[in-house]
């Protein structure tokens, strides 16, 4: 499929990259819908390359968000809710009446939030690695408020280490998400964690009536296993699936294992 990315003016007042894999003026049924792609705290579209790669068959799309990546890096609007209406408006620019939505880690609390806000655009949700609640600083809070620009090469690469490791990751992806952290000003740092530790978390606000898959990794330490099961029970008919001897970044430790889960858990949903 053709892909490209584009620069798109969102009503909300930032201009911001997506990827485009496909074609988005299909039919926009169940079957035709695209799935949007929401990247993690810290990092960008370009955090799902290898995840596209092993999706090459659907209409894909995948946005920086606010402050993240290329996208404009205003002050302000990092709650969940104004990150949320960044992406209402990237789905009315595009022209996106339903979607099936993925979210890793931080990016599929914006998945829930999206799914429990505005259920009629959600065809589907797989969640990976994401969290039931952020509520609370979390241990890493203070030395991110503690942040100054220019940010240090060193920190971001000291960050990445909060998050253990147990399937080798290719080195120019690890570098790629260095740069995502270089890319983004302390001030973009501190507010977007304070947008997702004080909002109210998604489940708490409402109800998830999309099909979802929530894929988990086994030796998680940030987003505990009991947590996983409290989030599959409140979303009616949610499959968990645990990824044994993986972390909390599933997403970048297992991208073909994912895109085969995906595929399969999108096969059923639209039949």
């Amino acid at each position: 499929m053709e892909s490209e990315v584009r620069t798109i003016a969102l009503r909300t007042g930032i201009n911001v990259p997506c990827f485009v894999q496909g074609h988005l003026d299909e039919p926009n049924d169940d079957d035709a819908a695209p799935l949007v792609l929401v990247h993690a705290w810290g990092e960008s579209w370009r955090s799902f390359e290898r995840l596209i790669a092993s999706l090459p068959s659907l209409t894909l799309v995948a946005p920086d968000l606010r402050g993240h990546g290329g996208a404009d890096k205003p002050e302000d609007g990092y709650s969940l809710t104004a990150v949320v209406e960044d992406v209402l408006a990237m789905f009315d620019a595009l022209g996106i009446a339903r979607a099936h939505v993925l979210g890793s880690s931080s990016g599929g609390y914006v998945a829930q939030q999206l799914a429990v806000t505005h259920p009629e655009l959600v065809a589907s949700l797989v969640l990976v690695g994401s969290p039931l609640s952020l509520r609370g600083k979390p241990p890493f809070a203070d030395e991110v408020e503690a942040l100054a620009d220019p940010i240090s090469e060193d920190w971001v690469r000291d960050s990445l280490s909060w998050y253990r490791l147990l399937h080798a990751v290719p080195a120019e992806y690890i570098e790629d998400r260095v740069r995502d952290g270089l890319a983004m000003p302390a001030a973009v740092w501190k507010a977007s964690l304070r947008g997702y530790y004080e909002a109210v978390p998604p489940t708490e606000a409402g109800t998830i009536s999309a099909p979802t898959l929530i894929l988990w990794g086994a030796h998680d330490h940030i987003v505990p296993r009991h947590h996983q099961k409290t989030l599959a029970s409140r979303i009616p008919g949610a499959q968990l699936k645990i990824y044994e001897k993986t972390g909390h970044l599933v997403l970048w430790e297992c991208p073909e294992r994912v895109a085969e889960d995906v595929e399969a858990f999108l096969g059923c949903t639209v039949e």
